[in-house]
């Protein structure tokens, strides 16, 4: 349905939950088209780092049918995206960060890219008819030099309908919402004299944006396709940086490393098989701890995945971490986050009023009720320990949601750190292997993945 709707609609909206398989349905098309020898590629792929990195390469290297389709990456220093945007593509992925460098090569030039994806299209929301946000004010100069425009999101009005108009000019340059934002707000917009927030005219509308939008926009809701009675499990793949991946292999092999940071040097030690799975995990969320106590903060790949899924999901968040070293990591990015300690923080989370919250499997077991806070939890890190594991997923899992009255899917976003323990652990949670065992099967994963 969604590939076809993407199809005949050459300019479009495509919302859709979490885990719907956007990435799949473009990859579809753009398949199709090829096949049928359309004059419409090559296409531009605008997505938030962590997933222009991962999700896109990833996911057509995961079916054989989009293996047809040549992936070009523009990520990295300025260089390297130079040098790869020579190379002759079909799909060119960008993050929104370097749009404007990317334009600017072809300032006075021709626009090459004949159809644009905008993945988490809320990031063009800032964009006006005379001002807004640098990346979006820079892509509005050749949108209308693209023929095909496609706007991915799960959440297409995080903060309200006023949300939509900077997306949807993209898709008819003002013609169904009106040619600025000024009009679009003084039509169906007021500013609440007391709160001072801006809310809708009437709730009639809603129903009128809705009618408008009706005939460019498709809408996919968890619930239309995910089975509500059970968990929903997304793999959010990262990969460790050259420098820490060095590290973990050298841990690995060695079963000590040594990391040099400023003026001090660290020296991290595993006795036996089992301190060496400990120290991998650690490497692999991002921090490893020496000489039992202190910890050295080595990468920060799987916090950029929770800010990646917070941008996507726009909802409450929770986020399953093991080592208080993990809190400190998440802390630098998200100084608000809540880390839970008990019943206050239950009730906070289940008023609405904590966004982040940090909790370990350990203090978040049995009695404790998290539904109604949210229905969507990260697992930042992994344990051997399975009854942890299902023991944190059980605060909120489908049975609580429904006997709180919500008949929404339940969402589990796993982080794995490629070539690592990762998948390891979080496959333990079906089967039990042992920690010898599963050392010896990462390795040959990891080996294989290099």
């Amino acid at each position: 349905m969604g590939t076809k709707f993407l199809r005949d609609h050459p300019r479009c909206n495509l919302w859709a939950t979490p885990g719907a398989r956007k990435t799949s349905m473009v990859y579809a098309l753009l398949t199709q088209l090829k096949m049928l020898g359309s004059a419409f590629f090559p296409a531009l792929v605008i997505a938030p780092k962590a997933v222009a990195e991962l999700t896109w390469p990833a996911e057509r290297d995961k079916w054989t049918a989009f293996h047809g389709l040549r992936i070009v990456s523009l990520l990295g220093d300025e260089r390297t995206r130079t040098d790869a945007l020579l190379s002759l593509g079909d799909v060119y992925v960008i993050n929104y960060e370097n749009l404007p460098w990317l334009i600017a090569q072809f300032a006075g030039k021709p626009w090459p890219f004949r159809i644009v994806i905008a993945d988490e299209s809320t990031k063009i929301k800032s964009f006006r008819a005379q001002q807004g946000g640098k990346r979006a004010q820079a892509l509005s100069t050749i949108a209308q030099a693209t023929g095909r425009w496609i706007n991915l999101t799960g959440t297409p009005s995080p903060n309200g309908y006023q949300d939509i108009w900077g997306q949807q000019w993209f898709i008819d340059f003002g013609q169904r919402l009106g040619d600025s934002y000024s009009k679009y707000m003084r039509r169906w917009f007021v500013e609440n004299p007391y709160t001072r927030q801006v809310e809708l005219r009437h709730p009639s509308c809603k129903d009128e944006i809705d009618k408008l939008l009706a005939d460019c926009t498709l809408s996919i809701r968890a619930e239309e396709w995910m089975k509500v009675a059970e968990p929903n499990y997304i793999e959010r793949e990262v990969k460790l940086p050259p420098e820490a991946m060095a590290l973990y292999k050298q841990m690995e092999r060695d079963f000590w490393i040594r990391i040099e940071q400023l003026e001090a040097r660290h020296e991290v030690t595993a006795v036996n098989a089992a301190a060496l799975s400990t120290k991998l995990l650690q490497l692999a969320s991002g921090t490893v701890i020496h000489d039992d106590k202190t910890a050295v903060m080595v990468h920060e790949a799987k916090v950029d995945a929770v800010e990646s899924i917070m941008d996507e999901l726009q909802e409450p968040l929770l986020v399953a971490y093991w080592y208080k070293a993990e809190v400190e990591l998440l802390k630098k990015r998200f100084p608000k986050m809540v880390v839970f300690s008990g019943k206050a923080d239950e009730t906070a989370w289940n008023e609405g009023k904590i966004p982040l919250m940090a909790l370990h499997p350990q203090s978040a077991g049995h009695g404790v009720n998290l539904q109604y806070g949210g229905r969507a939890m990260a697992h930042f890190a992994h344990t051997w320990n399975s009854e942890y594991r299902l023991q944190v997923e059980g605060r909120i899992n489908p049975l609580r949601q429904q006997a709180a009255g919500f008949d929404r899917a339940v969402i589990h976003y796993d982080i794995l750190a490629v070539g690592t323990l990762d998948r390891v652990l979080r496959d333990r949670v079906k089967s039990k292997i042992s920690v010898q065992e599963a050392l010896l099967l990462a390795h040959a994963r990891g080996r294989d993945a290099t």
